[in-house]
């Protein structure tokens, strides 16, 4: 596939292997609600085995990401959207929610999904809600797994 890349107000969002900087996605995604403790190497992992997205400023840093974990064709499943604190409050994650859902690859799949805590909001806008059927779905949770006490 082409790289992509769109721009607004000077910021690009982009599929860009190169542009990832895996150490800043380390540091927000560390401090997240959702992957406290999360190994630098797993981000990498995460990173490169997704469709990912960074967000740059006008700068050229890295701003936010977000990801797919897709096959492209009949499911994704939306992960690891995160905008840097300096850059909050510019509507900048949801641009970066509205350029990856109208995706040709994404407008294919049959099923999206997603896990949020506090941004239910934003993923109503995009057409998500709460599962017709949440028993049919089944997990494997392990919410502290990236704590030192349980690697121990």
């Amino acid at each position: 596939m082409p790289i992509l890349l769109f721009e607004k107000d000077r910021y690009l969002i982009t599929d860009n292997p190169e542009a990832f900087d895996v150490r800043a996605a380390h540091k927000l995604l560390s401090g997240s609600y959702w992957s406290p403790g999360i190994p630098l190497e797993t981000v990498r992992q995460a990173a490169a085995n997704s469709w990912t997205f960074c967000l740059l400023s006008p700068g050229g840093d890295f701003a936010g990401m977000a990801r797919f974990i897709t096959d492209y064709a009949s499911f994704a499943y939306l992960a690891d959207v995160i905008i840097s604190p300096e850059h909050r409050g510019k509507g900048l994650g949801v641009w970066m929610m509205q350029v990856m859902h109208d995706l040709p690859q994404i407008k294919a799949c049959r099923r999206l999904m997603l896990m949020t805590g506090d941004a239910h909001d934003l993923y109503a806008r995009l057409g998500y809600q709460a599962m017709a059927h949440p028993e049919l779905a089944m997990e494997i949770h392990r919410p502290n797994l990236y704590t030192r006490d349980i690697l121990e």
